[in-house]
């Protein structure tokens, strides 16, 4: 049987929630990274590149690269890896420069 680091350590999280990806339900720990979440339920890219439409996920997992922009709630150009998942979440594909609804 894998244990898991939780397991490991003996910790006692709070539940799972529910967070949102493009409308598609999935579950969250508390203390999670909106990046780990989508990581856990098998998403790896929710962004695309400006120009080439490339997707993009989690790279450096640190903040710095910024691959990992997406729009979380409404708010583009979050970095995903170090916004902290919260109840109720709805992170949604980053296409470009996350700025369309400006026109530009």
């Amino acid at each position: 049987m894998a244990r898991t680091p939780a397991d490991l350590v003996g910790a006692q999280p709070d539940p799972p929630f529910e967070i949102s990806f493009d409308g598609r339900p999935l579950t969250a720990l508390p203390g999670q990274s909106v990046a780990a979440a989508l990581w856990a339920a098998g998403i790896l890219a929710w962004r695309t590149t400006r120009r080439a439409g490339r997707p993009r996920g989690a790279f450096c997992g640190i903040g710095h690269c910024h691959d990992c922009l997406t729009t979380i709630n409404g708010r583009p150009n979050q970095r995903a890896c170090l916004v902290a998942a919260q109840p109720g979440d709805a992170i949604t594909t980053q296409e470009g420069h996350g700025h369309a609804a400006l026109g530009i």
